[in-house]
């Protein structure tokens, strides 16, 4: 692959672009109809897989799977993964066609050093609500939330005392997952649908059910 150092200045000022176009508010009704989006690469890193599915949380049900497959032509750097996986995401997200009202993406979203992780990124791009939904921090502090589910603890950035998202415990006892905005919902309306699409699991269905569909 090509160097890309050349780029990373105009991928910075991409990402504070994107930040800047971000919209924070309330998503209320809660959608039906929830995407869920995830990626792989191949062993030797030269192709992305990436799939995009909807998911009925009433029915708890998987309607339709999109999958993708691309070469790729960028490396991974800290900080830039929307970059590498973004283009195939978006496409399956586009190849979709049932509707949806929600993305939710197994990544960062605003809890990202320049505050656009994939799901703003994507989630700006295609103008579409959207939430990362992450298994591990990437940025910020946070202290444990209660044990019982549903209970939640901020996600702060002690540099600039700023909440970034939150630490859900989306089932009694287990580890939380961290979520952070997108584009077009709140940290609440966020913790809301996660609660409302989990059942048995640690995960949320959505993401559950692509990082599922990814490893096929």
């Amino acid at each position: 692959m090509p160097s890309v150092s050349p780029l990373i200045p105009g991928w910075k000022a991409e990402q504070e672009r994107r930040a800047g176009l971000v919209k924070i508010r309330p998503l209320d009704p809660l959608p039906r109809f929830v995407a869920g989006v995830d990626a792989a690469f191949s062993g030797d890193k030269k192709t992305i897989y990436a799939v995009a599915l909807v998911y009925d949380r009433l029915e708890q049900r998987v309607l339709e799977v999109c999958k993708v497959a691309q070469s790729l032509s960028v490396p991974y750097i800290p900080g830039f993964l929307s970059f590498r996986e973004g283009p195939a995401v978006t496409a399956a997200i586009m190849g979709l066609k049932h509707p949806f009202g929600v993305i939710c993406f197994d990544g960062q979203g605003y809890a990202h050093p320049r505050r656009c992780g994939i799901a703003c990124h994507v989630g700006v791009e295609l103008d579409v609500p959207s939430v990362g939904v992450a298994q591990s921090v990437l940025i910020g502090e946070f202290k444990a939330p209660r044990k019982k589910a549903g209970s939640t603890s901020p996600l702060i950035d002690p540099k600039k005392d700023e909440i970034l998202g939150c630490a859900l415990r989306t089932r009694d006892g287990v580890k939380p997952i961290f979520l952070s905005v997108g584009h077009k919902i709140d940290l609440p309306s966020a913790c809301d649908l996660a609660m409302a699409c989990v059942t048995r699991y640690r995960i949320p269905e959505p993401t559950r059910q692509a990082d599922i569909e990814v490893a096929k």
